[in-house]
This record gives structure tokens, sequence and C-alpha cells, in this order.
């Protein structure tokens, strides 16, 4: 059983919707996929078999005000506008939208990781969590604290799994994966110091100090999750992949110059690693 863990990243996603493209292109798929952050929106179109689409929201729609601005902010609270990425142009009669019944008819199994705003803990969302127009689980995941307000699920605030999992790898293993493809966002050598601003972020957060605390070792757990990654990377149980250059890109970034060299630095890294990922299980449709 092979699965694949994306841990998204912001706008650095279009690294991503380069290597499903790919995937898309070679036939490939997965038994699991397990989606945090931006990593759970772009797993979502690779499994419902959309070749193109993630890169037509990070390269065309991001650069939108309705997308993502300061007038966001001023008038709902985020800066991130989730229900208009994952509402407005994802529903059905939207401009861009999500082929539901193919995301359900794929046999992959589907997680999607968001942080529990009271417990600062995971809550592992299934598949069956995403219904027809209704991608809230996918807005929990990709919901940056102090960029956005909380999502609410099952009446619970509920903030960006990156917080409480960010590379989790396990979670797949313990589901019944012997190999883990696990797509990062920066260059494998990378490490994450520790989150800057953090007095504006607490008093942002002060209604969720579990949150908090998790903000503050989450350059820890993020290393040394990423460390264990590489340890069985050498034990050929992951396949990590990771741009070599993100070319300037972080989490906010709209340029589209150097969003379309991240992307094809993502289709690079795909075929890359093509032969060893068709390998474990032959998963290819």
């Amino acid at each position: 059983m092979t699965g694949i863990v994306d841990v998204g990243g912001g706008m650095r996603g279009v690294f991503s919707a380069g290597i499903y493209d790919r995937f898309i292109e070679e036939g490939i798929n997965f038994d699991l996929c397990i989606g945090v952050s931006a990593g759970s929106a772009n797993l979502i179109s690779y499994v419902a078999g959309h070749h193109d689409r993630v890169k037509r929201f990070y390269v065309n729609y991001a650069q939108r005000k309705q997308y993502m601005s300061f007038d966001n902010f001023i008038h709902s609270g985020s800066y991130i506008g989730l229900d208009y990425i994952y509402s407005t142009i994802s529903n059905s009669d939207g401009e861009d939208p999500l082929n539901y019944d193919a995301f359900t008819a794929n046999h992959t199994d589907f997680i999607t990781v968001v942080t529990d705003g009271e417990t600062g803990e995971p809550i592992y969302f299934p598949k069956n969590s995403i219904k027809r127009d209704d991608l809230t689980v996918i807005k929990a995941s990709c919901c940056l604290p102090a960029v956005c307000k909380p999502i609410v699920i099952d009446g619970k605030d509920c903030f960006d799994g990156g917080i409480s999992d960010p590379i989790p790898f396990q979670k797949a293993f313990d589901m019944g994966c012997d190999k883990v493809i696990v797509v990062i966002s920066k260059p494998i050598d990378y490490r994450k110091s520790p989150q800057k601003h953090m007095p504006i972020i607490k008093a942002a957060l002060k209604k969720y100090p579990k949150v908090f605390d998790r903000l503050a070792v989450r350059h820890e757990v993020y290393n040394r999750q990423l460390e264990e990654a590489i340890k069985l990377q050498e034990q050929d149980k992951v396949i990590i992949l990771a741009p070599q250059d993100c070319y300037g890109v972080n989490t906010l970034t709209r340029e589209p110059a150097a969003l379309e060299k991240l992307y094809e630095e993502g289709r690079r890294c795909a075929d890359e690693h093509l032969s060893e990922i068709k390998a474990p299980g032959e998963k290819t449709a």
C-alpha cells in the first residue's frame, strides 16, 4: 500500500501542482492521500483527476483581491478568501468546479489534517467529510491563525493542520502504508526557525492558548519529522519530493513568473522520481 503526504506551504504549493500534473499525465494513483494545509487542496484536485486546475489557482486566481488581500482582512477578518477559493470558485456552479463525482469514484482514500482550536491536537478527517459543494474541512486545513478567522466544524473552531502535524507520514504508516511519498515545498536541507512575531500572534490567539503553544514549537516538530523522513528514505520506506530552488516564492507570494518557475520545478522533480514512484505497488491507472 502506497500513500502520499502533501505538507502544503501556502503559495509554494504550486510546486505540488507541477508534480500532480505529471502524475496525472503518467496515470499514477495512490492508495492513500493525506493533505495538510494547501496540500489538502492540491490533493483533492489531483484525486479528482484535474489536470492544470491547481496551477490555475496559484498562477491565475491568486492575482485577484478576493483570493487574498488586506481588503479581505478589513471586511471579513481573513486575509485569505477561503470561502471565495473553496466555495465561490470551486462549487458546482463556480468558475472552476471540483469534479466531486470523480473525487468520490476514485478508490484512493483521503485524509485532511486539521488542528482543533481548543486542544491544539490534530484531527484527521476522512474522505466522506468532504461533501458536494462543501469543502469546509479543506478550508479549515488551510486556515492560518492570525491571518484567517477560525473555521467552525461541528461546533469546534479549527485551524491549519500544519500547526499540529506538519509532516504526517506516520499517520500514513498507521493506516497501513508500507511506502510513503512526502511532498515538501522547501529544499530538503531547509530547517524551520522559530515563528516570528510571536507577541502579535499570541495576542491574536488569546482565545486559543493550545494553538499558540503548538505554534511555539512547530519548527521543532517539523524539523524532527523531516529528519525522521530522511532516515526512512534511506531505508527505502519514504520518497521525499522537494524543490531544489523556490525561486523566491514564500507563503503569500503572487509573482506569476516565480510561480511558473516553481511549477516547472515540480514537473522536473516528478520526472526525476517517476521510476521509483511507479515501482512500489505499480499503482498506475
